[in-house]
């Protein structure tokens, strides 16, 4: 395992990440100067890609409300997903009129690979296919992000689509759809509207989201799937803000206060789960003191709800971290269960 000296405490750390270059103590204890060196990272990750360093407080902006960063945005600038602009006074959005959708779709047979798949009876589906929508935007910054790839898409000059088009790809054989991202948090209106048109058609609507959306647009994405028999997954990646914000660039306590509304909801449903949590386990960053935190929330609101830890793969910003080690992962498990959930899982267990 790599080793390297914490920026902020000086200290020799196991599986620190060179571009974040602060230790998960640091961060969680949320320093003024562990704070500053996260922004620092996150800034020049950003700055690559032609994207707001953070989310702009312009004085006299425009303020933008579809997600917790709440950008107030200057004439001409735009928001951290770099979506809203201002012009004229006005808030835009770029990717045209809120029914047109900057995203990518596909058809993908069933069963197939989701985070959600333990407890989805989309595992039961053979011959049929989910319709994969993934928005090519995101409200967070995450230095180990996946799908890093689509901060390479020009809103300007990218192909979009409409709620109603992209509801038209859907067929006699599709079960569900799977809206993901990036986020479908940048683009709620658009997705919010796609997901009521397949709904319509009898296609069950599941979500994968950071969960920074406006509650005002969580409650009907949350409706849509207790209507249809799919499920909102969160990914929940620390619970510790000062963690959350290395990691991410944004807060997470719009994720949590969402987490907890839906979650709170599951009980009107008995057939599959309504809401699913997710965590990555970070070598270094999050481990089984993370884990124990976020599994004691969620036991706090319903010891049932599905809980999956994810293995981390080197990725994006984060490249130089190893694998989660089987130790990290076995621990986490544990940490779980340990806070009284009954549901654990443990994704791309292979790894």
């Amino acid at each position: 395992m790599r080793e390297a000296e914490c920026r902020e405490c000086r200290q020799i750390r196991t599986n620190l990440s060179e571009t974040l270059g602060v230790c998960q103590d640091c961060l969680r204890e949320n320093s003024s100067h562990a704070r500053e060196l996260a922004g620092t990272a996150h800034s020049e990750s950003r700055r690559k890609f032609y994207l707001p360093k953070a989310p702009p407080r312009y004085e006299g902006g425009i303020k933008c409300r579809i997600c917790a960063n709440e950008c107030v945005i200057e004439e001409g600038g735009r928001g951290f997903c770099g979506l809203r602009t201002v012009q004229s006074g006005r808030l835009v959005h770029l990717a045209g009129k809120p029914r047109n959708g900057l995203l990518y779709w596909d058809r993908n047979p069933l069963p197939t690979a989701c985070v959600a798949g333990w407890v989805c009876e989309g595992g039961k589906q053979l011959g049929n296919h989910k319709l994969a929508i993934s928005y090519q935007s995101c409200t967070a910054n995450c230095l180990f992000c996946q799908s890093w790839h689509f901060r390479r898409i020009s809103p300007l000059n990218s192909q979009k689509i409409s709620s109603a088009q992209l509801a038209d790809k859907a067929n006699s054989r599709t079960f569900c759809a799977c809206i993901s991202g990036g986020d479908p948090s940048s683009q709620m209106p658009h997705a919010i509207d796609t997901a009521r048109r397949l709904a319509r058609r009898a296609v069950r609507i599941c979500w994968e989201t950071n969960g920074m959306m406006h509650p005002s647009l969580l409650d009907p994405a949350v409706e849509i799937s207790l209507e249809t028999g799919g499920c909102i997954k969160f990914d929940l990646k620390a619970f510790d803000e000062g963690v959350h914000y290395g990691l991410t660039g944004v807060s997470n306590q719009r994720i949590l206060e969402n987490f907890a509304w839906a979650a709170q909801r599951s009980n009107r449903r008995t057939g599959p789960p309504l809401v699913i949590a997710s965590t990555l386990l970070v070598p270094g960053y999050v481990g089984a003191e993370q884990v124990r935190k976020i599994a004691a929330f969620i036991a706090a609101i319903d010891l049932n709800i599905p809980y999956a830890l994810l293995v981390f793969t080197p990725n994006f910003y984060m490249s130089d971290l190893p694998l989660t080690p089987l130790q990290q992962v076995q621990e986490a498990e544990y940490a779980a269960r340990a806070a009284g959930l009954t549901n654990v899982h443990i994704n791309d267990r292979h790894l």
